[in-house]
Parts: structure tokens; C-alpha cells; sequence
């Protein structure tokens, strides 16, 4: 079977990766379709191959650009002329079409029309509210867009829920659990690059987005802070939005010396080494159905807090510490006993290492993958 699997902005590449190798190891002839690599990506090939299909342009100019407006449009605007008017010849030649983002859907819809009826599409919905409430143009219309798919892909029942109440025939959602991954491993340089905690240290990372309560989890280190408990608190990753009121908070309560920041689009490499310098890793989003992130850090046996939004709410009450999610006061005292007693955080670390090791892996993942696929060739003859 020939595959084609598109992640053309290249969201979730270390999940894209993990499923293509996986795939291609059951003997599936896999092509995962994106942008031009970056010096931030980690994808090796194993077994599959990469193709630079999407974005050449626009990527050849990002660093004069920057990533601004300008290079926003630009796009933008080169995205839409190929979904619009660009080959496909390449992408009728696969058996199925699996698209993991949708990365602009008033594009994606002339794309998928022009795909529609003449191969088998199948789309994982990783998020039901593709892009949360901060998406503006890129997620117009995307809803729509899942009736034009053979078969939609869900990592849980929250998700499938969600697409049912929006109409979505049950009998075209597959739930296929997201297993854990690993990011690229620091090397020494990457570990020498993050400073060793004077403190437990706190670590949000990854991509910085209203979302994912990042303001929350401020205001309850700033209450912490003031209440006489010591800490650092650590943010590793880009920022989407503006946090240059959060960062002078902090410093203006007089705790500038316990943040430590390193904000950008980071090595996974980079990111693994500040996982490995924290003690508490810290997911406080308002709003999420599943969460790589998350997955991507188990194996590193620290302690968990999270909200009790979508996937962490179903989490054995051992894997993580638990909060309602929105209330900064509530992260404050879930945060608490684990930065007061080492003791707690080692156990907690080892039980959500041990949740990771229990989960599914990327060969149970990839041949429920293929059996969709099979179903879903067979549905549209």
C-alpha cells in the first residue's frame, strides 16, 4: 500500500515521524509530505521517505523575513495558489491520503475538492477545536471540511464525542490511543546550555499559546512566591502571543531571579535537556483534547500537573497531580505538596513513568492505522 502522509507546516513532527517509521516496518510504502526542514527539526527517516513538497518558497526566505506578518502572507498566499491551481499528480499516484493538519482551510477546501472522489483521504482530528480560540483565519471553515474525508482518525473519546454531536457519522471516526514518544536526546552541549535549579524548577515547554494557560500558571507561582515557598520556574519554547506583561510581573513582584526562560523554536534536543533539569513539569491549558506534549515527556519519570481538561482528566489519579482547569488558585495548591517534599515528587515521577511504559506503542498504532485504511478503500468502492 502506498501512503501519503501531509503535515505540510510540519506541526507534529515528532509524531509524524513515529508513525511513519512504524508504518513503513509493516511493510507499507510510506512518504510523509511537509515544508523544508529546519535546524529545530529532529525527523531521521527510518524506513520511509521525507519529501520538502510544501512551503519551498515561503522557507527559503524565512530568515530575511522573520516570522512576522509579512512572512505569514507570504504563506499563506503560496499555500493557497498550490492548493488551488498546483500539481496533485504525485498525490493521486499514493492509495491513501493521510492528513494529519489541515494548515489553512479555506485552502485545504480547494485541495480537497480537487482530491475528492478520486483517492481515499483520511484526516486525524488531534483536536476537535482544531486550533483553539486563537486560530482566526487559519481553522474558517474547518469543520465543514471533515465531511469530505473516507475516514477521520480521533486519539480518545472526547474528541469523538465532539465530532458526533457535530454531526459526524459515528461509523467514519476510528479512536486510535496516541502512544508515548521521545524526543531526540540532549547531548552534554545541550545540557550544559540550561542552567543547573538553585530550587525545584517548574517547566512549562513547548509552544507558548493563549490556550494553554501559561498566565495561570504565573499567577500561582507569583501567589507561591509571595507566600514564602521556594522555586524556579522554567519556559522553554515559542511564544504565540504576546508575554511580555507575565515576564514583568514576575519581575516586578522581585522575583526576577527564579524565571528562566528560553523562548523560541528549540532543538528537541534542547527541550529534552530541560525536561531532565526540571522536578515538576506542568500542563495547565484551559482547553485540550490530547496532548503530545504530555506523551512526549513520561518517559522522564518527573511529577505531572495538569489540568483536568480532555485526555488528563481520564488519567489514573497516580500519573498526575490535577486541577480544574481556568483556576490559577486551584494550580497553586495541586503545585504545592510537590515543591515542598522531594520524596512526593520522586513517587510521582515513577508512576507516571510507569503509566508510559504501560500505554500502547507506535506498532500497535501503526497496524490500527493500516487496518483504517483498509476499511476505508473498501467503504468508498
Amino acid at each position: 500500500m502506498k501512503v501519503a502522509m501531509l503535515d505540510p507546516s510540519l506541526f507534529t513532527g515528532r509524531y509524524d515521524d513515529s508513525l511513519c517509521a512504524a508504518m513503513a516496518e509493516a511493510g507499507e510504502e510510506v512518504t510523509l509530505l511537509g515544508r523544508p526542514m529546519r535546524p529545530t527539526d529532529a525527523i531521521t527517516p527510518q524506513g520511509y521517505r521525507y519529501a520538502s513538497r510544501f512551503f519551498r518558497h515561503s522557507e527559503a526566505l524565512r530568515e530575511r523575513l522573520g516570522e512576522g506578518r509579512a512572512f505569514r502572507l507570504l504563506k499563506a498566499a503560496e499555500y493557497g495558489l498550490a492548493c488551488a491551481v498546483g500539481g496533485i499528480g504525485d498525490l493521486l499516484r499514493a492509495d491513501i491520503l493521510h492528513f494529519q493538519w489541515l494548515p489553512l482551510a479555506p485552502a485545504d477546501r480547494m485541495l480537497l475538492r480537487r482530491l475528492k472522489g478520486r483517492a481515499t483521504l483520511v484526516h486525524t482530528v488531534h483536536n476537535a477545536n482544531a486550533y483553539h480560540a486563537d486560530a482566526g483565519v487559519q481553522a474558517r471553515g474547518y469543520a465543514a471540511l471533515l465531511d469530505m474525508f473516507d475516514a477521520l482518525i480521533v486519539h480518545g473519546d472526547t474528541t469523538r464525542q465532539a465530532l458526533v454531536r457535530r454531526g459526524v457519522p459515528a461509523e467514519r471516526i476510528h479512536v486510535t490511543p496516541h502512544p508515548p514518544m521521545r524526543l531526540a536526546l540532549a547531548t552534554s552541549k545541550d545540557l550544559a546550555a540550561v542552567p543547573d535549579p538553585k530550587l525545584p524548577r517548574l517547566l512549562f515547554f513547548g509552544t507558548i499559546r493563549p490556550y494553554k494557560g501559561v498566565d495561570l500558571l504565573v499567577e500561582a507561582c507569583l501567589s507561591l512566591w509571595r507566600a514564602g515557598h521556594g522555586f524556579e520556574l522554567a519556559l522553554a519554547g515559542k511564544p504565540f502571543m504576546d508575554i511580555a506583561p507575565l515576564m514583568d510581573s514576575i519581575r516586578r513582584a522581585g522575583f526576577g531571579e527564579r524565571l528562566v526562560t528560553d523562548l523560541g523554536f528549540l532543538r528537541e534536543q534542547k527541550l529534552d535537556a530541560h525536561m531532565a533539569k526540571a522536578d515538576i513539569l506542568v500542563f495547565p491549558y484551559r482547553h485540550i483534547d490530547s496532548s503530545g506534549a504530555f506523551l512526549s515527556a513520561l518517559h522522564q519519570g518527573k511529577a505531572m500537573v495538569t489540568s483536568d481538561a480532555g485526555m488528563f482528566a481520564s488519567l489514573p489519579e497516580e500519573v498526575a497531580v490535577r486541577f480544574a482547569a481556568g483556576n490559577a488558585s486551584a494550580l497553586a495548591q495541586a503545585l504545592l505538596p510537590l515543591i515542598e517534599s522531594p520524596a512526593i515528587r520522586r513517587a510521582r515521577g515513577g508512576q507516571a513513568r510507569a503509566h508510559g511504559e504501560q500505554m500502547g506503542d507506535w506498532k500497535d498504532m501503526a497496524l490500527a492505522t493500516i487496518d483504517i485504511y483498509r476499511k476505508a478503500m473498501v467503504s468508498r468502492v
